[in-house]
């Protein structure tokens, strides 16, 4: 079972679960779901939910409708959303005793690898500290170029920055059908999709409720993004009381399988960076820590070359100048000069501010 195999878990819940047809809040929707998250924290799960709703709210709020919103007016009543979103989360989710903290997230922000890297070690560390990070676009500053225009698509790009197992799409829907389940009675579910071809784009018809942006075809753009990033995704009904539950216990949705493992999915995405902008040379001592999987150090650096800031691609050679790796740095070339040769506690004294013992991580980096 895909959901019991998976460590790290996104979840993304649209608007219409939130907020039903009168524009009442699901509050008894919203309970039990926490239930679910609670029952995937007890099981050591990570758990990241993906959630729409924002501007729903703000429309609830000042007895708005959505239909027919000008972008700027939208951004304005996204803001005053956002509060009544995180403390319907926040009040419903504090009964079961989860902690939550809020990611409000951009395209840009996923789309530049240093801030996506950032973003990454932002939900590491939430993870640690036994937090349940709500992502949310950030609908009042995205501007038309820069919105995703749906949390489909959101939701895979977090999976992906965030090495998910499993992305789980809570729809209005079980799944993808054979043909519209809502107007055909002899529409089949389809319960695995490895090929994404131009069959199954035909399949996924377009469905747009008042509060809802996306339909079929973004949660099929989302498949794409989970497929070339090792993640297995399910598109699940959500109405129903309990819908992770429902998952583990009947299995009715639909599963699109990986082409790659997350393993090649991450050396490709680093090794996909636009040339390296500068190199690290490193001693037989560093070399050999590598090769044992290890993250590299100050202390087994000899020499930077180039200049280059946080977060940028860069060369690992060894002492004959030969290249052995390349990763992404958690530091600047001007920092990495400063800290060379040194101990990791020394490297808060040195730089004269707290800051990672790293210069690149082992998830960071692939050897050549």
């Amino acid at each position: 079972m895909y959901l019991k195999n998976s460590k790290t878990i996104v979840i993304k819940i649209g608007s219409s679960l939130l907020i039903d047809e009168k524009k009442i809040i699901r509050k008894k929707w919203l309970s039990e779901f926490a239930k679910d998250i609670k029952e995937l924290l007890n099981d050591k799960k990570n758990v990241i939910i993906v959630s729409s709703g924002a501007i729903a709210l703000g429309c609830k709020k000042l007895n708005l409708s959505k239909k027919n919103l000008k972008l700027d007016k939208s951004q304005a009543i996204a803001s005053i959303g956002q509060i009544e979103l995180m403390n319907l989360f926040k009040k419903t989710f504090s009964i079961k005793k989860i902690n939550l903290s809020q990611i409000l997230l951009t395209l840009e922000d996923t789309e530049q690898r240093r801030r996506a890297i950032n973003a990454k070690r932002t939900f590491e560390n939430l993870f640690k500290l036994n937090f349940v990070p709500i992502v949310n676009e950030n609908d009042s500053i995205a501007t038309s170029e820069i919105k995703y225009g749906d949390n489909d698509r959101l939701a895979s790009r977090v999976a992906q920055i965030s090495n998910a197992d499993c992305l789980i799409l809570l729809s209005d829907v079980e799944g993808l059908y054979t043909k519209n389940p809502k107007i055909h009675k002899d529409a089949k579910l389809i319960k695995e999709i490895k090929n994404l071809g131009s069959d199954i784009e035909e399949i996924a018809t377009k469905s747009i409720g008042e509060h809802g942006t996306g339909g079929m075809k973004t949660k099929i753009d989302a498949a794409k993004v989970c497929q070339l990033s090792g993640c297995v995704m399910s598109i699940a009904d959500g109405l129903s009381m309990r819908p992770i539950k429902k998952i583990f216990k009947k299995n009715t949705c639909t599963w699109f399988l990986p082409k790659i493992s997350k393993l090649d999915a991450r050396k490709k995405w680093i090794i996909s960076s636009i040339s390296p902008k500068g190199e690290l040379i490193i001693d037989d001592g560093a070399i050999n820590a590598l090769k044992k999987g290890k993250s590299l150090l100050a202390a087994g650096i000899k020499n930077v070359n180039g200049k280059f800031n946080k977060g940028d691609h860069i060369k690992i050679l060894d002492k004959n100048m030969t290249e052995y790796a390349r990763g992404l740095s958690s530091f600047t070339s001007d920092e990495i000069s400063k800290i060379k040769g040194h101990h990791s506690n020394k490297i808060n004294e040195l730089l004269g501010y707290v800051t990672k013992s790293e210069v690149i991580h082992k998830d960071d980096m692939v050897e050549i």
